[in-house]
């Protein structure tokens, strides 16, 4: 069982307005998730620096960063990060250009964890109904250039409020699981907040993490799913 999860923490500023990274760092413990795409983890002017210092996820967490940042202060692409278990083997780490409007990216992992190799892609879409179809339909075509097919998962923030809606140029084994709403967290009314499973994968749950602490944290609530890599794909 792999338990995913995917979270905007709004640069580690919560609805009291204050930059709280421990607060961000114990809604992830909260969670207990394997592996985490999280969006706008670095402040978008500047040096673009981490709004969370990576040693306190080393010291607080039971999780590591993947090596997807080029600015030395950074640990994310476009704001996009993912953290994995410390125990996990991570084989590739890749960004991923996309087309935009205002700055977007996604990133990716190959990951070895629990007995199942597994590709993760976070992700943080456009405001725009036109560009997020184009950045789906790239993501789509990245994925099939790559040279070796794993079972996938796709999350973050999508920014999509209906239930398709651009995520239908989505490629056909791809499926959207939508934990609930996730977005406003002081009163969640839109589920812009998707975890997306290629047919590798079973779904066994999935909730919105909703704790005095997520609800504080971030405009968004963290979201994660319970996931399985069917037998038969296992080595493939």
């Amino acid at each position: 069982m792999i338990r995913a999860a995917s979270y905007n923490i709004r640069k580690s500023v919560g609805l009291d307005r204050k930059r709280d990274p421990r607060r961000i760092l114990a809604v992830l413990n909260e969670i207990k998730a394997d592996v985490i795409a999280l969006q706008e983890v670095d402040s978008r002017v500047g040096k673009r620096l981490s709004t969370i210092d990576p040693a306190l996820i080393s010291e607080e967490t039971d999780l590591k960063i993947v090596p997807v940042a080029i600015r030395p202060d950074s640990i994310g692409w476009h704001g996009n990060a993912i953290l994995v278990r410390k125990d996990a083997e991570i084989s590739a780490a890749r960004r991923h250009e996309l087309p935009v409007l205002e700055p977007r990216g996604a990133v990716s992992a190959d990951i070895r964890l629990n007995g199942a190799e597994f590709r993760v892609i976070g992700m943080h879409l456009s405001l725009l109904k036109r560009f997020r179809e184009r950045q789906i339909t790239a993501i789509g075509e990245q994925l099939d250039d790559l040279a070796n097919d794993l079972p996938t998962i796709v999350m973050g923030d999508t920014n999509e409020w209906r239930t398709t809606g651009s995520l239908s140029a989505l490629p056909p084994q791809f499926k959207v699981a939508t934990p609930g709403p996730s977005f406003h967290s002081s009163q969640p009314i839109a589920s812009l907040d998707r975890i997306i499973l290629c047919d590798q994968l079973d779904l066994h749950s999935g909730e919105v993490h909703k704790s005095d602490l997520s609800r504080r944290a971030s405009d968004h609530l963290p979201i994660w799913a319970d996931l399985s890599v069917r037998t038969e794909t296992i080595g493939a």
